[in-house]
């Protein structure tokens, strides 16, 4: 047998076994768990970090002041340093609309060893916490949540005994870029963190969804959260596996009525959201980035590599072993196009998708050795090894 039939047979064997040994993660049906109204609904407070969001605020925050709860809960919108007018605007929403109580402040430049969005998120936490509520609401200045979403979170996390229950946020579809690369980043993060593992007892398996993380406030304290993640880059993983290594449960699945009005019309957009982290996520660790790329391209280059290398050369062997695995990868993307309500013609097409993420992840470490680091909103920060511990 040739070397690219052997190497396609291999690309198959791992389509196999992530296929049906991978927490079956291409299935998009874990939605909130099944739930029932407490006797007594908890106090709540939502916390938003938001640095130069006036362009998506008129969008979300009105979500959150309209907010159906039975229970008392407020809205603590942190304006971490903007220079478009979020925190005035912010106001001048909540003084029309009305609806739940908002509280605007701003925390001050973050110290060293800080990122912005987690120092942001303290400050909001500090408020919060003189409040005394037993959940907060953790979500992202850019996430519309229907009017029943908090009640939804509450009742699942009651019901569950759930110290985090997050949901990834359904992203904005519309734009060409769009349509070909957002499904895929989730379908990829339900691939290296499978939600039915996440919410399973005795799995060490953690994620959430920064967009929208409902956290019980003891929980939070027990974690020693945000301080103990106070330099993580990707936050909303660092947050779940915080709680979970202290003994919390956690849960995360696919939302229906949460939505991030953010827009990344063109591919630039979508580059720098992904290449900002995407080395973080590798731990900073060059031999997992080679790992990565390697696997990238064996998992999903090879198989239509294959099937191009059989239609030049004849190999009927190539063909069948390519094309099996090619069939296995677009069937497992179908749902998640499904989900996105997306046409099933750009299954096939992932492998090109997953060409632009390993360049991307690539980019990304290109980045962080040319001594830029990981970015969030006009801020770079130096790798965590580079950050001096302040206890």
């Amino acid at each position: 047998m040739s070397a690219i039939v052997w190497t396609a047979a291999v690309s198959l064997a791992a389509w196999l076994w992530l296929l049906l040994c991978q927490g079956f993660f291409w299935r998009t049906d874990v939605r909130l768990p099944p739930r029932r109204d407490p006797r007594e609904w908890p106090d709540v407070c939502v916390v938003v970090p938001a640095r130069d969001e006036a362009a998506v605020l008129p969008r979300s925050l009105p979500s959150l002041l309209g907010q159906d709860y039975p229970g008392r809960a407020e809205v603590i919108l942190v304006d971490d340093g903007s220079t478009d007018g979020t925190g005035e605007l912010a106001r001048e929403l909540a003084a029309r609309l009305g609806g739940l109580p908002l509280t605007v402040d701003s925390p001050g430049e973050p110290p060293t060893g800080w990122t912005g969005k987690l120092w942001a998120v303290r400050h909001g936490m500090g408020l919060a916490r003189a409040r005394g509520p037993e959940y907060l609401l953790l979500t992202d200045a850019d996430i519309a949540h229907e009017p029943d979403s908090l009640r939804l979170l509450v009742a699942a996390a009651c019901t569950g005994g759930f110290d985090v229950v997050s949901q990834m946020a359904r992203l904005r579809v519309e734009s060409r870029w769009e349509r070909l690369v957002v499904p895929a980043f989730v379908y990829f993060f339900a691939q290296l963190y499978p939600f039915r593992r996440i919410g399973r007892e005795g799995s060490r398996t953690a994620a959430a969804a920064g967009g929208c993380v409902l956290l019980r406030a003891d929980a939070a304290e027990r974690a020693r959260i945000p301080d103990a993640i106070r330099h993580a880059v990707i936050d909303d993983v660092a947050l779940a596996r915080a709680v979970k290594g202290t003994g919390g449960r956690v849960w995360l699945g696919l939302a229906d009525r949460v939505e991030s009005v953010r827009p990344y019309p063109g591919l630039g957009d979508l580059w720098r959201m992904v290449s900002r982290s995407a080395y973080a996520q590798l731990r900073h660790n060059p031999l997992l980035l080679l790992g990565t790329v390697a696997g990238l391209t064996l998992v999903y280059l090879v198989p239509p590599a294959a099937v191009l290398a059989a239609a030049v050369t004849g190999s009927t062997a190539a063909a069948l072993t390519g094309g099996a695995a090619w069939l296995l990868m677009t069937a497992t993307y179908l749902p998640m196009l499904r989900y996105y309500r997306q046409p099933s013609w750009l299954a096939p097409l992932l492998p090109f998708t997953a060409f632009l993420y390993l360049l991307m992840t690539v980019d990304s470490a290109v980045q962080h050795y040319r001594g830029r680091g990981a970015a969030w909103k006009g801020r770079t920060y130096a790798r965590p090894d580079a950050v001096a511990d302040e206890g």
